[in-house]
């Protein structure tokens, strides 16, 4: 497994981070309540999957019923993660080869299930900005407490943003060192227009902190 370490080891300092990170995200909305984010980054190799699926971890050990999505349809890891299959998944769903509860897969994790990218088609904007990837999440919304798309890097495609427009909020990850400032800039003006909430930003290997995440949050 990529990096799980909400699940091999809840105690460390590193899983008391992710827990912090729900704490703050479940009292982002005032107004609303937090059913479903999108968890991106700028560019590749921030750790924004790694980030989804831990905090996607704590949220089903809160006792959350808990739906990580990978809607990355260019280079998918959730598979790889959770180790499941995926032979079929959110591409066979938005064509209309396979309902929502096709998809669904269980994980080894109480509370979570995961559906996977499926076959990469060759139109992901196209098809993550359908009328079905809609519907798809107003029936999950029925089945799940907490909802989260790992999407890929905001700057690179634009799938992140047509995604952030059906859900309630924006979560960004950042990884020091490696994201550039003027790109972190670049992605909040990108977000601004869209209808989901940036919700706050995950800083990953601050050199000063005594573990490899740094979470900071804020709107």
């Amino acid at each position: 497994m990529r990096q799980l370490i909400t699940k091999l080891n809840p105690k460390s300092p590193i899983s008391e981070q992710f827990r912090t990170l729900r704490t703050n995200l479940q009292f982002s909305l005032v107004d609303s309540s937090l059913e479903s984010i999108i968890v991106t980054s700028s560019d590749p190799g921030a750790g924004k999957s790694v980030t989804s699926a831990n905090l996607a971890i704590v949220y089903a050990q809160q006792g959350k019923k808990t739906l990580i999505i990978d809607a990355d349809l260019r280079k998918p890891t959730v598979h790889y993660t959770f180790r499941l299959s995926n032979i079929r998944g959110l591409s066979n769903a938005l064509i209309g080869e396979a309902s929502l509860s096709n998809v669904i897969e269980s994980t080894d994790i109480e509370n979570l299930d995961a559906i996977t990218s499926g076959p990469i088609p060759p139109n992901p904007s196209e098809i993550l900005g359908s009328r079905r990837m809609e519907q798809l999440l107003t029936e999950a919304k029925q089945m799940y407490d907490f909802i989260i798309f790992d999407t890929p890097p905001a700057l690179v495609v634009t799938d992140a943003k047509i995604l952030s427009n059906i859900v309630d909020g924006t979560l960004i990850v950042l990884r020091s060192g490696i994201t550039k400032k003027e790109d972190s800039e670049k992605m909040v003006d990108m977000f601004k227009d869209s209808r989901g909430k940036i919700l706050g930003a995950v800083l990953n290997d601050r050199k000063k902190s005594s573990t490899n995440y740094y979470y900071y949050y804020g709107s």
